[in-house]
């Protein structure tokens, strides 16, 4: 049996652990600066916490306002499988707030650092405890579930957090949780909390990543005997963030074989959470980042294609994802001729040789190699010509404080066609007028869209990389400009092109 800390008393084998999470993405990854989430928006994201089996979403602050209230309403009125809270200060309004929004229950918190009961609140100990048996009894005379934050409780002195969190059990409370509000703990320091507070009850943890121990710190937890793991979807939060539930889910399920939540939705519910918050994933993100699956490497390439695991810790399918070859100045010869046969070309040992040289120099320009780029590089090296299907020849867009709207003329199989569409922007008003003009031929599914300034200034120039899908075919494509739209409409046109260079049916308009 495995446990964190070999045979350490205060711990239990992780795989002996029903463990389940508590999701505060809509409130606490909420409260990250910049962010700030629709009734919809955090409804989606609630939907899809919901069907990856999160156990409780604390939908957010109901004495935030009348707007959150509505938000908090939305989100449990949605009919979830899991238990919708809303996150409650230690005084009564906050609790009659929350059942105005039809929760299931609430998570209060109280203090329980002497700086945050000295200074922030001004009271005493003893006081504390009365107001938190006063308030956890109100509140379950409500009807609610009752969850206990002892706020900056990694900082508190251990023998009153646990007199409080005795007494918020004996008042009804039906869990109780020891915040490492400000990321302070370290492993050690959490072993010697989690230990004493799980003899008393159901018990939850709650890290933020300050100190980069955000995922252990919780693991530490779960070895003591919590059994609720607070966290949000990517890490977001305040400061650093708080613990990444992907992260954490997939630690338990690979590490230890404690499964949790359906772990193959976790990277679509972390580009939803990613598009709908504005915070982009860094691409070494664990789990849910760009280039967690991906290989470039001449040696790791080689042995990825030879064996999926061999420089991989558990395989892509797991958390929802695919794995990638990409190609650059690392790349060797078997990924260039894998990514060529994935296009269906065949090449000789010299031809091979001479891509894969072009390729190497391409990657030496600081240039990422497209799926376009090396099949040009293969069209040169073989003498072959690419003719195209589909060409930009003009483009208008513009916006302000009207309806964004674009107009594109292109050549399509030698023949032209204009077409125009409106949108959310002008990016999107243009793509719209490109499936416009291309009708079912632009059937094509847009896989990711990426977005790189390459210059600095006013003037700077951007690069566009997407990846679209059609049929069984999938190919990236960059392209770069000072316009951001342009660069956008010429890269997706160059995709539709060589999704369609195999197609033998003429690309038709609709009627």
């Amino acid at each position: 049996m495995t446990t964190l800390f070999g045979d350490h008393p205060a711990t239990a084998p992780l795989e002996d652990q029903d463990v389940q999470f508590l999701d505060t993405t809509l409130r606490d990854g909420e409260q990250a600066p910049g962010i700030s989430l629709t009734p919809e928006e955090k409804a989606d994201i609630a939907r899809e916490l919901d069907a990856a089996n999160v156990s409780v979403i604390e939908a957010g602050s109901a004495c935030t306002g009348p707007g959150e209230r509505e938000t908090i309403a939305r989100v449990a009125d949605l009919g979830l499988d899991a238990r919708v809270t809303s996150f409650a200060r230690g005084v009564k309004n906050d609790i009659d707030l929350a059942v105005d929004c039809g929760v299931d229950g609430v998570n209060l918190v109280v203090p329980a650092s002497d700086r945050h009961v000295e200074q922030k609140v001004d009271t005493t100990h003893d006081a504390v405890v009365e107001k938190t048996v006063e308030l956890v009894e109100y509140a379950t005379d409500h009807g609610l579930w009752v969850e206990v934050l002892g706020e900056d409780g990694s900082r508190a002195d251990l023998d009153f957090l646990e007199e409080l969190m005795g007494a918020a059990i004996d008042a009804g409370a039906d869990r109780i949780c020891a915040p490492d509000t400000v990321g302070h703990a370290t492993p050690d320091r959490m072993l010697d909390i989690y230990a004493r507070l799980s003899e008393l009850g159901p018990t939850s943890t709650h890290t933020h990543d300050d100190l980069g121990l955000a995922v252990t710190n919780a693991l530490v937890g779960v070895a003591a005997g919590a059994d609720l793991v607070h966290g949000t979807i990517n890490g977001i939060g305040e400061r650093a963030g708080n613990v990444a539930i992907e992260e954490v889910a997939i630690a338990l399920d690979h590490g230890y074989g404690v499964e949790t939540l359906e772990t193959e939705r976790l990277y679509d519910l972390g580009q939803l959470v990613s598009t709908k918050t504005g915070v982009p994933l860094a691409p070494n993100k664990a789990v849910v980042g760009e280039n967690a699956f991906t290989h470039e490497s001449g040696i790791h390439t080689d042995g990825t294609l030879k064996d999926d695991a061999m420089y991989e810790p558990y395989p892509p399918e797991k958390v929802g994802r695919e794995r990638r070859l990409v190609l650059g100045k690392h790349a060797g010869r078997a990924g260039v001729e894998a990514a060529l046969a994935e296009h269906d070309i065949e090449v000789t040992d010299d031809e091979l040789s001479e891509v894969v040289d072009r390729v190497k120099r391409l990657g030496d320009r600081g240039k990422r190699v497209t799926d376009a780029d090396l099949l040009t590089i293969a069209e040169e090296v073989q003498g072959r010509e690419h003719d195209r299907r589909v060409e930009l020849v003009d483009l208008t867009a513009a916006s302000g404080s009207g309806t964004p709207t674009a107009s594109v003329r292109l050549e399509v199989d030698g023949t032209e066609r204009v077409a125009s569409g409106t949108g959310s922007g002008p990016v999107d008003a243009a793509i719209a007028a490109v499936r416009s003009a291309l009708g079912s031929a632009a059937d094509a599914q847009l896989e990711s869209y990426h977005v790189d300034a390459i210059t600095g200034g006013t003037d700077a120039v951007v690069t566009v990389e997407v990846e679209m899908s059609r049929n069984d075919r999938t190919v990236t494509v960059a392209a770069s400009d000072s316009d951001i739209t342009t660069a956008s409409v010429r890269a997706m046109v160059d995709a539709l092109d060589r999704l369609l260079a195999d197609e033998s049916e003429p690309v038709l308009a609709d009627d």
